[in-house]
């Protein structure tokens, strides 16, 4: 029974753990163990019973979607601010690894100002981003 447990876990691996779910789960596993007790009590070895209920079992892709669905999913003006954050993460390394090569290779000469204002375009694209989506998600 342990095979088929396994199973089950591999089935609903990548499905988020719901109240539906997990009942749904159950279910399955105490029909696959049903199914197993009968075949083993009709005179098939317990291999042989676990692998027939796993294939009668069959492919749950429908069950999987409609379990999948239900997946909560952040919010739009959630994953904007994340993206904004990011941006302002990744333009601060990018300025700080061209600074340090103007330091290091050309100390008399400031060059890193100039494109470090192309990459503040960066940032400031996405905090626009999301001043829109917030608007949008309170209209």
């Amino acid at each position: 029974m342990i095979t088929i447990k396994k199973h089950v876990e591999g089935l609903f691996s990548d499905i988020p753990v719901t109240d539906e779910s997990l009942f749904m789960k159950e279910e399955i596993l105490r029909g696959l163990e049903d199914k197993v007790d009968v075949l083993i009590a009709n005179g098939k070895s317990e291999e042989d019973a676990i692998n027939k209920a796993i294939v009668e079992l069959g492919d749950l892709t429908d069950l999987r979607m409609e379990l999948a669905e239900h997946r909560v999913k952040p919010p739009k003006s959630y994953l904007a601010w994340t993206h904004f954050q990011f941006s302002l993460v990744g333009a601060a390394l990018i300025i700080g690894l061209l600074l340090f090569i103007n330091i290091y290779y050309t100390p008399t000469v400031l060059w890193v100002v100039f494109p470090a204002f192309a990459i503040v375009w960066w940032p400031l694209a996405m905090y626009f981003r999301c001043l829109r989506v917030q608007g949008e998600v309170m209209n």
